[in-house]
């Protein structure tokens, strides 16, 4: 994340204090403090660009007034009075974008052969330096510790985004990862359901071996509790998915076994012979077509996650972010990247550029199309400038920078039941904002250049979130 600092005009300008504003948002504790460049009742954003997430032409020369923690007014700086006594921040040439809204993140990073390393205190303040400011966690290899730091940032004990805490994965015998538990029926589907809900847990995430009866299982008790699933599918295909209520399908149509045409009822083939498959098939044919149909008709979302699928394309620049990472993580990564280049006959090569188009043609068909950056695979996917790169990812696909920055603000807020107080830019709503130098909705690169993050109206530093970990990343 290139960042131009503010600090020198907030040094300037006196931080006022009201118990009011004190009894409506958490009382943040001096380590959160110390990343905090912004904390008055009453804050004015003037002369800014405002692309507000809806995906509306964005609007030049605005004044936003930021008012215990909400957006209170909006509007062309030549008609917008600022209050007195607010902290005015004069953002000529600059550009404010809502937080982003993201929805397949981890506080978990590959720090071995088949090992997931706990990251979520580094991850939490990476994924707030970028620009996020809510979150939905993708699965989760951590337990308690997930939901414990979500409970810790809500109490602003803890910087980071507002998070939806996603269980320990649902998933039947097969991965062979210890850190997994392993569904024995549906019964035991349900009674992790209700577990983990009552733990604290706020979504689910179904995985590559959980058979159709414990995913049913699964999705109607989590239904009762009013909680969302997820699935990152193999056995069971998207049609299935889809007729047993899955709310959203992860990785666009990359992992959809589908297209296999000798799949067997509740076995996974293979991710390589689902991708095989899907890369065989016609991204305008009427195989997919038919099955965009079903899902946009069952309601069903879909979650790209391009930057993880992006390290295994060779030719790929380095991922950004990677300097963060602790030194031999570092290493291990770029020795993969290498290695990646070299290999002449990988499948993502096409598959890669067709996986965009099908995501493209679901949001055309008018699917709710999300987006997250999913920190797992071989490595490099860093929280908070990966997100960053997803938008960049989607313009590569086919979308403009404001439809862009919609999926990754108002599509996920709507998906969360957030989109009343996050994901876009209107007044009544948490003052959840991104500062930017640039102007992304003509160009998306500069999505990187995050000068401050406001979230609830509290503005924090970047750079200082980023140094606080950097080289640092996999230890904690």
């Amino acid at each position: 994340m290139r960042y131009r600092s503010l600090l020198t005009v907030l040094a300037s300008l006196p931080l006022l204090s009201s118990p009011e504003l004190r009894a409506q948002r958490p009382t943040l504790s001096a380590a959160v403090r110390s990343y905090v460049a912004v904390d008055s009742p009453i804050v004015a954003l003037t002369h800014v660009r405002v692309i507000d997430g809806t995906g509306a032409p964005a609007r030049d020369d605005q004044t936003l007034i930021i008012r215990d923690g909400r957006i209170a007014a909006l509007g062309a700086a030549r008609s917008v009075a600022v209050p007195s006594g607010a902290q005015v921040v004069d953002l000529t040439g600059k550009t404010v974008i809502p937080g982003l809204v993201m929805v397949h993140e981890h506080l978990f990073y590959p720090t071995g052969p088949g090992v997931y390393g706990n990251v979520a205190e580094s991850f939490t303040r990476l994924y707030l330096a970028g620009g996020v400011t809510s979150m939905r966690t993708g699965g989760n290899m951590n337990g308690f510790g997930e939901i414990g730091i979500k409970r810790a940032i809500d109490a602003g004990k803890k910087p980071g985004p507002w998070i939806d805490a996603t269980a320990p994965y649902l998933e039947g015998p097969g991965l062979g990862l210890d850190q997994v538990h392993e569904l024995t029926g549906p019964d035991d589907a349900r009674r992790m359901v209700n577990f983990w809900a009552d733990a604290g847990a706020t979504s689910f995430k179904a995985y590559m071996h959980i058979t159709r009866a414990e995913l049913g299982a699964a999705i109607v008790e989590a239904h009762k509790r009013g909680l969302k699933v997820t699935g990152h599918l193999c056995s069971v295909t998207y049609r299935e998915a889809a007729a047993l209520g899955i709310d959203d399908l992860d990785h666009g149509f990359f992992v959809s076994t589908d297209f296999v045409a000798d799949k067997k009822p509740d076995e996974c083939p293979g991710q390589g012979a689902g991708m095989t498959a899907l890369g065989a098939a016609d991204p305008a044919g009427d195989v997919l077509r038919s099955l965009i149909a079903d899902l946009v008709r069952r309601h069903v979302a879909l979650t790209s996650t391009p930057t993880v699928f992006e390290t295994f394309v060779p030719g790929r620049p380095l991922p950004p972010g990677l300097d963060v990472l602790e030194p031999q993580l570092r290493a291990q990564f770029e020795a993969r990247h290498a290695a990646t280049a070299a290999n002449t006959t990988s499948i993502f090569s096409s598959l890669f550029a067709k996986e965009l188009a099908m995501e493209l043609a679901f949001a055309r068909a008018g699917g709710l199309l999300l987006v997250g950056t999913d920190p797992t695979g071989g490595g490099g996917v860093i929280a908070g400038y990966s997100n960053q790169r997803a938008l960049e990812l989607l313009v590569e696909g086919g979308f403009t920078p404001l439809e862009a920055i919609r999926i990754g603000t108002l599509n996920g807020a709507t998906f969360l039941g957030r989109a009343n107080r996050a994901g876009s830019i209107v007044v009544g709503k948490d003052a959840d904002l991104v500062v930017i130098a640039g102007d992304p909705s003509t160009r998306i690169g500069d999505v990187r250049n995050v000068q401050i993050v406001f979230k609830q109206g509290i503005g924090y530093d970047p750079a200082k979130l980023i140094e606080s970990v950097k080289g640092k990343v996999g230890l904690f």
